[in-house]
């Protein structure tokens, strides 16, 4: 697996060296955009509406908008500097409590944990404290210029980071609009929904539940393939600075030559009027 982050855990002076790797995929189908005319991909460039043109990476700068179009500028040392000064602290547990404490709405993202070069020790000390009081740790840590609220736990005989959010970070249920305060059901519209329920009950088994859009996507797109249904974009070709130059000189070296000999028949011609003219005035 690609290592994402490498650093230290820690609960009290025990210090975990580990690698942390992505626990999850995303497996949605990625489409891209053609233009119908000539199945050519779209570009999206970013465009300075003020100065009315493309610009690089190079000329944009971070801010933030604390109030409509009034913006704080923030340099990438300054960034830098901040993101270096979290990354290089130690995570630190700071406390041990109990899973189904935690409601499902905080959870993010989850993290596989490995042991780095001397650390399989602590790392099986942690998993087997974690395992005898079924507890998890909660620790800060910096991800993608991120300080992150997580968790640590067992998954598997393996130690997981689960990414959760902030208190703040979790909306207030009381501006969810149209909920009902009380429960106006019937009793026995109650008891079947009830026994509806007890009927469909199982075992969580997650290899059961598939994503069957995206299978039948995916088995549109190759019959699609199969079925020679495709179709291949023209990339442009990169301008050829040499011969480019080389072709820009040799085409105005021929327009030169061919301006050249009409210009020297009219300046022939101009001279010998001029030679006329300058006669007959003589006489």
């Amino acid at each position: 697996m690609h290592t994402m982050w490498k650093g230290t855990i820690s609960f009290g002076l025990v210090n975990i060296p580990v690698k942390m790797h992505a626990a999850t995929e995303n497996k949605d189908v990625k489409l891209r955009n053609l233009h119908k005319e000539c199945q050519t991909p779209v570009k999206y460039q970013k465009v300075c509406p003020k100065c009315d043109r493309e610009v690089d990476n190079d000329e944009i700068v971070k801010a933030y908008e604390y109030a409509k179009n009034k913006f704080v500028v923030l340099d990438d040392e300054e960034l830098e500097n901040l993101k270096k000064e979290q990354a290089d602290k130690a995570v630190e547990i700071m406390d041990f409590v109990n899973l189904d404490e935690i409601d499902p709405i905080y959870f993010e993202k989850s993290y596989y944990l490995s042991p780095n070069e001397g650390g399989a020790k602590s790392y099986g000390l942690l998993r087997s404290a974690l395992e005898d009081t079924g507890k998890i740790g909660i620790a800060k840590m910096m991800i993608r210029s991120k300080e992150q609220l997580a968790v640590i736990r067992i998954y598997q005989n393996t130690l997981v980071v689960e990414t959760i959010h902030y208190p703040d970070e979790v909306r207030d249920v009381k501006d969810v609009p149209n909920v009902p305060e009380e429960n106006n059901t019937e009793e026995k519209e109650l008891e079947t929904a009830k026994m509806l329920i007890d009927q469909l009950s199982a075992e969580f088994d997650p290899e059961k539940y598939k994503d069957e859009y995206r299978t039948a996507l995916m088995e549109l797109i190759e019959q699609k393939k199969n079925g020679d249904e495709v179709t291949t974009a023209e990339e442009k070709p990169k301008p050829d600075n040499v011969t480019n130059l080389m072709d820009a000189l040799q085409e105005s070296l021929d327009r030169a030559q061919k301006d050249k000999k009409p210009k020297t028949k009219r300046k022939t011609a101009n001279t010998n009027t001029s030679s006329k003219e300058k006669k007959k005035v003589a006489k």
